[in-house]
């Protein structure tokens, strides 16, 4: 077996030889291997957008499963399937999204619910809603949250968004263990029905765990009365994840003024959450279609203010960032989705490639030039070198004779290089200065030969 050394000499051989043929050889080979770079590139990169989405929403007929609804149909129509992966809620949404075995790349997330973790590992598309709290009870009117001490309280199950802002609440109003509150996470059948059939006394519930159409059915309920949150500005202040809402009288039903008065709420917004790896064209498009649903005006929010790249625990993107500030790329915006990733996988690649092929293109003229160069140079080494030692002293015939073969020989190997028109005063300069030297030579020698032969006339 032979040695892989001699392997490689003889490429980087081949390779010389090969470069040194010619510029256009050169150039031919460098966009040759620009090119064969691409196709490898373009092949194995992942920079395509994929045409299928999985989102993390809620229970089904959730507010948030509704939502998803509406997207997956704005979606399919530019080709991409969106997947709608019902959940627990918010809560169940994150743990979902941070873990990397769950195919999902997206979520309906409240906020105040990220832990320190999953805010270094998820990234924000922006808030697209707000979520107010509705807390429905039976009977009379209560004032404070701490009135509901000693009742039972539905709050939601574990893992949904109602759950956790619940027990914050609960927990700054003096709630404890053992204080004589049932606080209920499951329920046989639904919220309303169980309130309505006098099985609890309050039920906290948000967009993700009941539908408009269920609080509108409770609000037409006698007897039923929904919470009006009087420290509204006391809760926004202490807990900044929260806002002050206001539920307008009438807002219902107008016929029956339902309800009879405005009522303070709190809740805290809904964010698109989602992996670090979401492709950026998909961003776009969840952006394009959260903004087709949520940018009309509503109870809670104006027309056009969401979605909106408010943060709070988790950082905005940074592609989010960019569609905030100018909307879908250029490609995005006048082409198909499927041309425009199309061609964002292309540019992808040839714009790298092209960085490097430019000015490796540009200087090979310069490059080729100073190869050229240095053969001939090499020679005006020798030539030097052969000088000093053949014009340092005077020699006798026999020597001069050497020196000049030498000198031939100088001649006839520097004549052999390959030389390119371009280049041919340096070649040619180069055979001048050898005659020049030969010159020189046969000179030096002409006065020591005169000198001889007097003397012999004189001695004769």
């Amino acid at each position: 077996m032979r040695n892989p050394k001699i392997y490689l000499e003889r490429l980087i051989a081949k390779l010389n030889a090969l470069f040194g043929r010619g510029q256009v050889v050169t150039m031919a080979v460098i966009v040759l291997i620009g090119i064969v770079s691409s196709v490898v590139i373009f092949l194995y990169m992942g920079s395509a957008a994929p045409n299928t989405l999985s989102i993390a929403t809620g229970p089904v007929g959730s507010t948030f499963n509704n939502i998803a609804e509406k997207y997956k149909k704005i979606l399919a129509k530019e080709g991409v399937t969106l997947k709608i992966i019902a959940s627990e809620g918010s809560m169940d949404n994150l743990k979902k999204l941070s873990d990397p075995k769950v195919a999902v790349e997206v979520g309906f997330v409240l906020g105040g619910e990220a832990t320190t973790e999953q805010i270094d590992r998820l990234l924000s598309l922006g808030s697209v809603t707000y979520q107010p709290l509705m807390i429905f009870y039976r009977g009379k009117t209560r004032i404070l949250l701490s009135d509901f001490k000693g009742q039972r309280l539905y709050i939601g199950q574990q893992g949904s968004g109602t759950y956790t802002l619940a027990q914050t609440l609960l927990k700054a109003n003096g709630f404890v263990p053992e204080d004589g509150t049932t606080l209920i996470q499951t329920l046989s059948g639904d919220a309303v029905h169980a309130l309505l059939e006098n099985r609890v006394d309050a039920v906290f519930m948000m967009g993700e765990s009941a539908s408009t159409e269920l609080m509108r059915e409770l609000l037409r309920t006698p007897d039923i009365n929904l919470y009006d949150f009087s420290q509204a500005d006391a809760y926004v202040r202490r807990i900044n994840y929260l806002n002050k809402l206001e539920l307008p009288k009438g807002s219902f039903d107008f016929g029956k003024n339902i309800p009879t008065t405005d009522k303070l709420l709190i809740g805290p917004t809904v964010e698109l959450v989602a992996r670090s790896s979401l492709h950026p064209a998909l961003s776009d498009l969840l952006l394009e279609a959260a903004r087709e649903v949520h940018g009309t005006p509503g109870l809670f929010k104006k027309r056009g203010e969401f979605p909106a790249p408010l943060e709070h625990e988790f950082r905005i993107s940074q592609d989010a960032s960019r569609y905030y500030a100018g909307g879908k790329s250029f490609l995005y915006r006048n082409f198909p989705f499927w041309v425009a990733s199309l061609m964002t996988r292309l540019l992808a690649v040839i714009v790298p490639v092209a960085l490097l092929l430019i000015p490796a293109l540009k200087i090979t003229p310069a490059i080729y030039r100073w190869r050229v160069e240095s053969r001939i140079y090499r020679w005006y080494r020798v030539l030097l070198e052969f000088e000093r030692e053949a014009l340092s002293y005077p020699v006798d015939p026999g020597k001069r004779e050497e020196l000049l073969r030498r000198l031939d020989h100088i001649e006839h190997s520097a004549s052999k290089i390959m030389i390119p028109a371009s280049c041919g005063n340096l070649f040619y300069g180069l055979r001048e200065h050898i005659g020049f030297v030969r010159m020189s030579l046969l000179a030096q020698h002409r006065p020591v030969e005169a000198a001889t032969e007097a003397e012999l006339c004189i001695d004769a």
